[in-house]
């Protein structure tokens, strides 16, 4: 929520020559209507339905990029498939920094709330460890900006398909 997922995806996708997918903007594009409509609508369980069924499918196809919504790793299945069938990267940013790149975002219906810097530190804590759990590489991302972090997932990138 906010680390830069689809901006370095996108940048990443391109420099490899892949097509790029944000599955938040897939479910989106099959809904016709913004996530928060959906959560009105359906409840965040209802997006989170939605989530699991997008990614599942976008992790059918080969030779993409793929950017997740930030709560895509509270579903157990979600983090077995993206771990089994990519390589995935955790852009770990600090909630203040998140905070400061989202507060005045009203499509993140999350942080609709009396203290959105509180709600992202508790998000934090516990999306972290699932992170950790479903990564391959974790980039501290409060200090890099995008393009920096795109040369760095190359370099690795490369690494790894010559290993």
């Amino acid at each position: 929520m906010g680390a830069g997922k689809t901006t370095v995806g996108r940048q990443l996708a391109k420099r490899l020559g892949r097509d790029f997918f944000d599955s938040d903007h897939e479910i989106v594009a099959r809904t016709g209507v913004a996530i928060p409509t959906i959560f009105e609508i359906e409840g965040e369980d209802g997006f989170r339905r939605r989530e699991v069924q997008t990614i599942a499918e976008l992790t059918q196809m080969s030779n993409i990029v793929m950017a997740t919504g930030g709560g895509a790793v509270l579903n157990q299945e979600t983090r077995k498939r993206l771990r089994e069938t990519g390589w995935v990267v955790y852009l770990n940013v600090p909630p203040r920094l998140l905070y400061e790149r989202t507060r005045h975002d009203k499509n993140r219906p999350l942080l609709r709330v009396e203290d959105p810097l509180s709600r992202l530190e508790e998000l934090h804590a516990a999306r972290d460890p699932l992170y950790k759990e479903v990564a391959h590489l974790t980039v501290e991302g409060a200090h890099l900006v995008a393009s920096g972090i795109v040369q760095y997932l190359l370099r690795e990138f490369s690494r790894i398909c010559r290993a």
